[in-house]
């Protein structure tokens, strides 16, 4: 079995000590170390096929070059979640490129304060990305006071912590809009998730605001709490059509929970958008493929991803931008289930 190479082997070869070539692999800037040697460095490691373990980086450079991702979600939800991959996707697209590693961690509510400050101070990680946070969210305080970059891949209000987002008010509020110039004044509403969560209280102001835009009163007995999930969409759905309520479209906050939706207006006997027009939101892949095909606001969920990755690559250098909030544009896709209300048998 051939020898394992090792950092004093290069060292040997570039005619330099062991530290040098510690901070030229390892890309350590705290000292001045000549552009020859630092190459001759470069080539000895090349020649002999020797790289750095991560270990020994993480000592050299005093990082870990891990990242961790934090879900304020239990797992069962987490597994439903047909919102992630997409999240995923775009995080394990910056992480690979950029050598880093993504840990991640989930809390329950309650359990936030315990579990930030353990990974704030075990050293384990060099930055944090907190996503779908909550308004009650009792170790936001924590993150702040923290000594690690931290991004909300969300919104958090009155909150110093650095974030990335669309502006849900006003893409639910648009999405609204669109149902209510097709001629539709009864319009019901379901949540994405409950309304702790930052991005359903948001989602609800903007069927609010464009409500009261267009002189339509908001009647609190047209809305549901969904809850990330299809079977919550189902659930709540049943719940406004046994209510008796009268109303000829829905605004659905979320893609998955409007899935639920469609069951639950098939189950009655109805169409869509024949007898209710429905608008989602998030634009999952499976929207267009559904029938009808699901008119939704697009987010740019890789994106938004990509982006809290990169910004908190930048609050690792110390790298501090001016604006706190990174908010990303959405996108009205119009698609069958929705309908002028002349054109659909009103409830």
């Amino acid at each position: 079995m051939s020898r394992r190479v090792t950092s004093q082997d290069v060292a040997d070869l570039a005619e330099v000590s062991r530290t040098t070539v510690s901070f030229v692999l390892n890309n350590v800037n705290r000292f001045s170390i000549r552009p020859e040697t630092a190459e001759k460095v470069r080539l000895a490691a090349q020649q002999l096929g020797y790289y750095p373990n991560a270990s020994a980086k993480a000592l050299a450079s005093n990082q870990t070059q891990n990242i961790g991702l934090i879900f304020t979600r239990s797992p069962e939800y987490i597994a439903s979640d047909s919102f992630l991959p997409q999240i995923l996707s775009g995080m394990l697209d910056v992480v690979k490129q950029h050598s880093l590693s993504l840990l991640v961690e989930w809390v329950e509510p309650g359990q936030q304060l315990e579990t930030y400050l353990q990974l704030t101070r075990a050293h384990h990680i060099d930055g944090i990305i907190l996503m779908t946070p909550r308004t009650d969210d009792t170790g936001i305080k924590a993150l702040e006071e923290a000594d690690i970059p931290v991004v909300v891949m969300g919104y958090i209000p009155d909150s110093t912590l650095h974030s990335v987002d669309v502006n849900n008010l006003e893409a639910a509020q648009e999405a609204v809009e669109h149902l209510i110039g097709l001629g539709h004044r009864q319009i019901a509403c379901i949540t994405n998730a409950a309304l702790p969560f930052t991005s359903a209280v948001q989602r609800l102001y903007g069927y609010r605001r464009a409500l009261e835009s267009a002189g339509i009163p908001f009647d609190p007995d047209l809305v549901r709490e969904g809850d990330f999930e299809a079977k919550s969409g189902y659930k709540q759905m049943k719940s406004l059509l046994d209510s008796g309520k009268k109303f000829s479209a829905v605004f659905v906050a979320s893609d998955a929970v409007a899935l639920g939706a469609y069951k639950a207006i098939w189950e009655a006997g109805l169409a869509i958008p024949d007898d209710i027009s429905i608008v989602g939101f998030d634009n999952l892949p499976l929207s267009s493929f559904i029938s009808p095909p699901l008119t939704t606001v697009h987010m740019p969920a890789r994106k938004i991803a990509q982006d809290s990755c990169y910004l908190l690559m930048r609050l690792m250098k110390r790298e501090f931008p001016e604006s706190r909030m990174v908010s990303l544009p959405t996108t009205l896709i119009i698609r069958d289930s929705t309908r002028k209300l002349e054109e659909s048998r009103m409830l």
